[in-house]
């Protein structure tokens, strides 16, 4: 296959280079509309009970609780008569437009809790209905309307609907900032690489053919599904350091075929059928990380599972096809005099063969020193708290986020983070069940077909605006709660579920539904953990013919993680180096973040496991002893997987630039854990353990070298190979 694909694309080449650029145009064209398709909602699970219970609430009810709020500071206070001629005013025109419904005000219903204590602002809380997409699209018209100075009021735009909007705005603005970052000071990166200014911009030419294209294919997905604007941060930073990976791998390997004296197309025909084999079996350990996520029951999640398979597949097919036929056309004008005396020298006295050697002579000290640090720096994960994306992930001067503070320390009500409690099949006594909710800590007021209450006794009697708790048979109730913390509201999910019901009750709202994506998350994992490391230990076992070298690489990928996950903890979640960041801490760790690093980073760490062990088995295979096999596999492909780490790393530091704090985890999170690979891993742990397992290494018993032997792969074809250790040894 390797052979075919080499004579197709250095005879087709130029057909080959112009398709490629007419897709990547295509792909850039269909993009310009894409964020208006994308979502920054998704992180709820709308198979779990709040999700059953928000389809019951706008089906049998037609209520939805309140995603808009309309923040009005009046300079002369909000009782005075000129203001509330004003502020009803406003009230009426936001209920007389098209898609709002719902309207409440201080002014139009007198409540007390819609006005701040010091009597200076007021509330007007309405509900935007529809899907996500339609959502946004409708609160940025009304923002756009609303906003800033209205008939002498001062109006600020927020809720749950302003947020997500405000979200989607940033994450397209960062992906377009990143861009313009990353790929100058990538592109001077690869100089300092590659010595020459042809080599380093292959690299970039390849990953601008994987982004183009793939933000056209999301583009197109989007036709078909949900997806969330986090999905074209994947598309676009995951993209470029991954076709960046691949192409570093094939560049270097092409260059060495070129130094020891083969012709261009053999050149292309040996590093198809070497590096571009290490590169399919990456591509597919990356595929299978990110497929996890598919499993997850959040469709933000799940949508970037989508967007990260896509773009390994992506990145994959466009180095082993448009990198070729660039090397065709290029021929010897790749490399450099100096770059190819450097790849033709000897590989027994380079740094990398020096530290292998170090490393294996002492191993037992240096993995166990290497693996206490990993450890300790793993440590603060065992404090990790799971919080729900929310306001306070936008910097400080979002108004959306604006809002929200100002609604939490003063405003003596809970009305948007309100509970409903939806009892389909009715209640025999929902005066009785309510009493019980209302005597709840933290509970402020519970409202119900029957009247409202507080501290288990009735505060009003049933009226007009109790009608519509209830539609048939079916009842509910909405439990207001203290103005507080949003762990503090969380805390009460619990509670409300745990008290005991006359009838069937299904318990919704914000809160709800972030103790319910938590749970999904959380009974996911097992499955999700057992999938992938099956599926790394068949992937490794076809590429190096061992059983234990593929359980080796899971347990130094998870130490790897581990240590990332400690210092994630460390900083996001209790608040170190938040001032150099520029985050706000609030002792709690995004539920999604781990899940979505782990995913991007274990992709990535058995990236560089195949990168290293296909050069080593290699050696092996050429005769070296196991020792050896190591320290020459590390001297030829370690400068290429350190160069690769550095690069990646500052792909993904590109999101640091984004002033959601989400994106910030990753940009610290993975240039992290990829560097903490390419050092402590790569570079110390590896060949530390391979040299205590010995021969042990390549072991396997009869009946898989058997398997091995048909089916497996390796990084050279044209090296003589070695049968697996057998058994007896």
């Amino acid at each position: 296959m390797a052979r075919r694909l080499a004579e197709f694309v250095t005879r087709r080449r130029r057909a080959v280079l112009i398709v490629a650029v007419l897709l990547a145009l295509l792909g850039g064209a269909t993009s310009t509309s894409l964020f208006g398709k994308l979502s920054a909602g998704g992180f709820d699970d709308p198979g779990a009970e709040s999700g059953r219970a928000a389809d019951l609430l706008e089906d049998t009810f037609g209520q939805s609780p309140p995603n808009l709020a309309l923040l009005v500071t009046a300079p002369d206070g909000v009782d005075g008569a000129a203001t509330a001629e004003a502020g009803t005013r406003l009230t009426e025109s936001l209920a007389a437009e098209d898609g709002v419904r719902d309207v409440v005000s201080y002014w139009s219903s007198g409540q007390p809790q819609l006005r701040s204590d010091d009597g200076e602002r007021a509330l007007v809380l309405a509900t935007i209905p529809g899907d996500e997409t339609a959502v946004n699209e409708r609160v940025g018209e009304l923002a756009d309307v609303y906003g800033g100075d209205v008939d002498g009021l001062t109006v600020e735009v927020g809720g749950h609907a302003a947020f997500s909007h405000e979200l989607a705005e940033q994450s397209e603005s960062d992906v377009v900032t990143g861009e313009l970052i990353v790929f100058p000071v990538t592109l001077i990166a690869l100089v300092l690489v590659f010595g020459g200014i042809v080599a380093a911009l292959l690299p970039l030419a390849v990953a601008a053919a994987t982004s183009l294209l793939g933000m056209g294919l999301l583009w197109a997905l989007a036709e078909v599904t949900s997806l969330s604007v986090f999905a074209a941060n994947v598309v676009t930073l995951a993209g470029l350091g991954l076709a960046i990976d691949y192409s570093l791998l094939m560049v270097n390997r092409y260059r060495e075929e070129l130094a020891g004296g083969r012709t261009v197309p053999e050149a292309i025909r040996a590093t198809l059928g070497s590096a571009g084999r290490t590169i399919v079996f990456a591509s597919l350990t990356v595929c299978i990380a990110l497929a996890t996520l598919i499993l997850v029951p959040l469709p933000a999640i799940r949508s970037i599972g989508y967007a990260g398979v896509l773009t390994a597949l992506l990145a994959a097919t466009a180095s082993l096809v448009v990198l070729p036929a660039l090397f065709a056309v290029l021929g010897t004008r790749v490399g450099t005099p100096r770059l190819r005396r450097r790849s033709s020298g000897p590989s027994s006295d380079g740094f990398w063969h020096r530290l292998a050697v170090v490393v294996m002579r002492r191993p037992l000290p240096i993995a166990t020193v290497v693996t206490a640090i990993l450890l300790l720096l793993g440590a603060p994960f065992l404090g990790m708290k799971l919080g729900y994306l929310d306001e306070r992930v936008m910097p400080s001067s979002s108004e959306a986020r604006q809002v929200a503070t100002v609604i939490r320390s003063d405003f003596a009500t809970g009305e948007q983070d309100a509970l409903q409690v939806v009892a389909p099949s009715g209640l025999a006594e929902p005066d009785a069940y309510a009493e019980r909710i209302s005597r709840l800590d933290h509970v402020a007021r519970v409202d119900t077909v029957s009247g409202s209450y507080a501290d288990g006794a009735a505060v009003a009697p049933p009226g007009p605006p109790h009608a519509r708790f209830a539609a048939g048979d079916a009842v509910y109730l909405s439990v207001v709660p203290e103005p507080g913390t949003v762990e503090q509201t969380r805390e009460l999910v619990g509670a409300v579920r745990a008290v005991d019901a006359p009838a069937e009750t299904l318990v919704g709202g914000v809160a709800a539904v972030a103790e319910d994506a938590d749970r999904s998350l959380l009974d996911m994992l097992p499955w999700a953990l057992g999938a992938v490391g099956l599926a790394m230990v068949v992937l490794l076992f076809l590429l190096t013919g061992s059983v234990l070298l593929p359980i080796l690489a899971l347990v130094l990928s998870t130490l790897s993680l581990t240590a990332t996950f400690g210092a994630m903890v460390w900083i996001f979640q209790d608040g170190h180096l938040s001032g150099l960041f520029g985050f706000t801490v609030t002792g709690t760790t995004i539920s999604t973040v781990p899940v979505m690093l782990f995913a991007l980073a274990f992709g990535l760490a058995m990236d560089y496991q195949v990168f290293m062990l296909s050069r080593i088995r290699e050696e092996y295979d050429r005769g070296a002893s196991p020792t050896a096999a190591v320290a020459l596999g590390l001297e030829k492909v370690g400068r290429i997987v350190t160069a690769a780490a550095v690069l990646i790393s500052i792909v993904f530091l590109a999101f640091l630039v984004s002033d959601i704090t989400l994106m910030k985890a990753f940009g610290v999170g993975l240039p992290l854990a990829v560097l903490i690979d390419a050092t402590l891993i790569r570079g110390a742990l590896l060949p530390a353990t391979m040299r205590l397992l010995g021969g042990a290494t390549w072991w396997a018993p009869g009946w898989l070298r058997r398997v091995h032997a048909r089916f497996g792969l390796r990084e050279s074809s044209d090296a003589p190979q070695r049968e697996p250790v057998p058994a007896r040894r």
